[in-house]
């Protein structure tokens, strides 16, 4: 019996409209009933997740929340680290120094700063407006090199961004924990960090086999999730090599396909 499910937010609990629809609202009501423990792992910081966090009632003492494509693991009511997988400033820099060698802008997550930027750009913008948080324009090359960085992200348009992935050194695939979360996002993490290693390391705190946990995301973020977790989901309106390794690919996320999930394999 399936005792854990994990969802991503963006392109798969959330509609085209950035909304919990009720009849994904009543599902996880009900799983949550039957004691099935439900979790959001975003790549968002958790004051981008605490809305929906709150819209579903996951914020108490026995709810967790894996942020930024789970480097933090986080209690949802204290905000207690259960794990945290953190670069250095020194990674930012080299990357800063990376993404200007490849024509992409780029922002990062300080544990201290919040999200810091050496210039505005509208997918800065974007991160910050869908999170409700403040930008802090930073000197990347002043940063301490030892200062915690939860990510670095690469952005910019799609067709540029893709073109400066296929630059990338292979070298980096050793160091860092690399994904897509968006056409115009691409994350560096820990090389512990990535949503697959947080969902493992949740079900171990839990006293859970991958067996016993459906994950269930839309892009390149939530790949691995979904290969580790006993049942792993696709939206249907997923990236094609997100849909390539799931066991099930559900509803999209704006036909309600999270509630599907729960009807078919929790509910039913």
């Amino acid at each position: 019996m399936y005792k854990l499910v994990v969802l991503d937010m963006d392109g798969t609990l959330l509609n085209s409209q950035k909304e919990i629809t009720s009849n994904v609202r009543e599902a996880i009501k009900s799983a949550k009933e039957r004691g099935v423990k439900v979790v959001l792992a975003s790549g968002r910081p958790f004051e981008g997740m605490l809305p929906a966090l709150q819209t579903l009632g996951l914020t108490t003492e026995e709810d967790y929340v894996l942020t930024c494509n789970a480097s933090l693991i986080l209690n949802a009511a204290s905000k207690a680290v259960i794990r945290s997988e953190f670069l250095k400033g020194q990674d930012a820099i080299e990357l800063y120094h990376l993404s200007n060698q490849l024509g992409v802008n780029t922002h990062a997550y300080s544990a201290k700063t919040g999200l810091i930027t050496p210039k505005i750009s509208k997918y800065t913008e974007h991160e910050a407006n869908i999170n409700g948080i403040e930008i802090n324009i930073c000197d990347f090359t002043q940063l301490d090199p030892e200062e915690e960085m939860i990510k670095v992200m690469m952005i910019d348009e799609a067709e540029i961004l893709t073109a400066a992935i296929n630059q990338l050194p292979d070298s980096l695939q050793d160091k860092y924990h690399m994904a897509q979360s968006a056409p115009f996002f691409y994350e560096f993490m820990s090389k512990k960090s990535g949503k697959a290693n947080g969902v493992a390391a949740l079900a171990a705190h839990l006293g859970l086999s991958n067996e016993q946990v459906i994950c269930v995301g839309d892009a390149g973020n939530d790949l691995e999730m979904i290969r580790y977790a006993g049942l792993g989901i696709a939206m249907s309106n997923a990236t094609d090599d997100v849909k390539a390794v799931a066991d099930y690919i559900t509803l999209s996320n704006d036909e309600d396909g999270v509630a599907h999930v729960f009807e078919k394999f929790i509910l039913a």
